[in-house]
């Protein structure tokens, strides 16, 4: 635990005053109380990490679950809704700005505390990590006259932080700045901010309608959530208005096609949309502590094909007694996409997702992994850190030969395909079915190398190999195919007989035996006296039938196991001959 308090022997007020006091100065930016059977665990998020704090008793937790609820405006009476609250107050004089959520669990209430801090917005835009070409690029989308400028990232990826860093920059004499959000996070002199309150039925939706009457020049949007609140935002882009929201998609791509999927007409988005800022957040490196290291072969590899030039090396976390574990804040990775006018035709156009794709990424934008990548090298973040947000293998740009040669490296797999053949032309399959006076013959010969029969085990025999036993997985799969192509006819055939209920003349002594019949012929004698069908040849369902009257009055436990000799016996023996 990283703090000890005596909650015996401490006041509750000054209890909760110490706790969220120590977290805002660790840099925590949330605080969660979560209640177990022997007690209720306090844990803090720093830097992204949840870290175990402080352990309340359970003679305690009520009273300081109590306390919270009071100072954030909560109904304290009520413990099986959930409920939010705000807390704004100066505390041991550190100005604090927090949000507050409840929710009910079997062992008690939950509560999650939001520490807001607002250093990072009010320090603008060149504050927030973007890298000179992206910067200019964000600049360049927030000053045109109209449009729809989206932000993307997951839930805590610093979404908020960017977008209020926007608008102060955009917080001037001459324009009209209106705000819908839910909640309002941070209070600016000079926008006017609506909160959402969905019991009177004030939602996203019905305030646009609203805001889109108060002549805007600008309009934020908090979070896009459905069809309708896109839709409007959307339209109101081309009716001459400056829209700004957020929406949780991971990147550029996925973020036009999420739109399309709330049936955003396409003639529409391509001409509101004017970009997208991707980003999320790493650990950042403490500037005290880390260390360099060469780099490995993997990272090198990697380096040189996304960013086109060698790194010998990069930092890593070492940890000291200002950080603690190498790491101290975060830092945003971002890809900022201007949408030009070949994305907009091919928007809408409705071209395939791969040809979007590949017409996104091959412009100017610089993608999450190559932002990413600049920040490894610069030292402000880590190698580990990147690979913990972003997937390689699913970056265009690796496509190939990195991950595959990765790949083998780790399974040591070695391809000597110019080595390995596959000869399947020992392989013959020659069958023959003939038909006569009612009476089918079946005959199916296999040529292998051993003449023997032809299963999973014996297909290796037909593989040759100049290797010493390295097969290629494609060649395998290859001479399976042809071994089933070719005996698929067989047993076409054999279906047919089957159907056609054919009676089948058997010159096998194993069949013979197997169903314990002296004679040599599968020739099954009706016991009725009525018809005489001697002479006659019988189906399959003849013999089964009478089979069966031949023992109708034998006991089941009793009853011969031999002479039950059903289709998928005679099947079985057919496939086997």
């Amino acid at each position: 635990m990283l703090k000890q308090i005596d909650f015996e022997k401490t006041p509750v007020v000054e209890a909760v005053n110490d706790i969220l006091v120590d977290a805002s100065k660790r840099g925590a930016s949330d605080i969660h109380f979560d209640p177990l059977e022997e007690y209720m665990k306090v844990r803090i998020r720093v830097d992204g990490q949840l870290h175990d704090y402080v352990e309340v008793p359970n003679s305690i937790k009520k009273n300081l679950i109590t306390r919270i609820k009071i100072i954030s405006g909560m109904n304290i009476t009520e413990s099986r809704l959930p409920q939010d609250g705000a807390i704004k107050a100066n505390i041991k004089d550190i100005d604090l700005d927090l949000r507050v959520s409840s929710i009910p669990t079997i062992e008690g209430e939950k509560i999650v505390i939001r520490i807001l801090d607002y250093s990072m917005s009010n320090s603008g835009l060149e504050a927030l990590g973007f890298s000179d070409v992206n910067l200019k690029k964000v600049i360049q989308m927030i000053n045109v006259p109209n449009g729809i400028i989206l932000i993307t990232g997951a839930t805590g990826s610093g979404k908020s932080t960017t977008v209020y860093s926007i608008l102060q920059r955009l917080n001037k004499e001459e324009t009209n700045i209106i705000t819908v959000e839910d909640p309002i996070e941070m209070n600016i002199t000079g926008i006017n901010q609506i909160q959402t309150n969905s019991e009177i039925g004030l939602d996203f939706a019905t305030a646009l309608r609203s805001i889109l009457r108060q002549d805007p020049n600008i309009i934020m949007v908090g979070e896009i959530r459905d069809t309708e609140t896109a839709k409007i935002a959307v339209r109101a882009s081309i009716t001459g208005h400056l829209v700004l929201s957020t929406i949780h998609t991971n990147d550029s791509l996925n973020t036009i096609e999420r739109l399309l999927d709330m049936d955003v007409e396409r003639y529409l988005l391509s001409s509101a949309l004017t970009g997208i800022i991707s980003q999320k957040l790493a650990r950042k490196l403490c500037p005290h502590c880390r260390t360099k290291r060469p780099t490995t072969q993997y990272e090198n590899d990697i380096f040189k094909k996304v960013l086109g030039h060698e790194v010998s090396e990069v930092y890593s976390s070492n940890g000291c007694d200002i950080c603690g574990n190498g790491y101290s804040g975060r830092i945003a990775i971002h890809e900022v996409l201007m949408i030009n006018q070949d994305i907009k035709d091919a928007i809408s156009e409705n071209i395939r997702k791969e040809a979007l794709r590949e017409l996104v990424y091959n412009s100017d934008v610089i993608t999450l992994l190559q932002d990413g990548l600049e920040k490894v090298e610069a030292g402000l973040t880590t190698f580990e850190e990147l690979l913990k947000i972003i997937e390689l293998e699913e970056d265009e740009k690796l496509a190939g030969a990195s991950s595959l040669e990765r790949a083998l490296e780790d399974t040591s797999i070695t391809h000597n395909s110019d080595n390995n053949a596959v000869d399947s032309t020992d392989l013959t399959i020659d069958n023959t079915i003939s038909t006569e006076n009612g009476v089918g013959n079946v005959s199916s010969e296999k040529d292998v190398d051993s003449n023997s029969d032809l299963d999973a085990d014996d297909s290796n025999n037909v593989l040759e190999s100049g290797d010493s036993g390295n097969i290629d997985n494609e060649q395998n799969a290859s001479t399976d195919q042809a071994v089933v192509s070719q005996m698929k006819p067989v047993y076409q055939k054999l279906d047919d007989v089957v159907d056609d209920s054919y009676s089948v003349n058997y010159n096998d002594e194993s069949i013979d035996d197997s169903i314990n019949q002296s004679d040599s012929d599968l020739n099954v004698e009706s016991d009725n006296d009525d018809e005489d069908n001697s002479d006659k040849p019988m189906g399959i369902n003849d013999m089964l039938n009478n089979n069966m009257k031949k023992h109708d009055d034998v006991p089941l436990e009793d009853e011969p196991k031999k002479n039950n000799f059903g289709i998928n016996d005679l099947l079985n023996n057919l496939k086997k001959h």
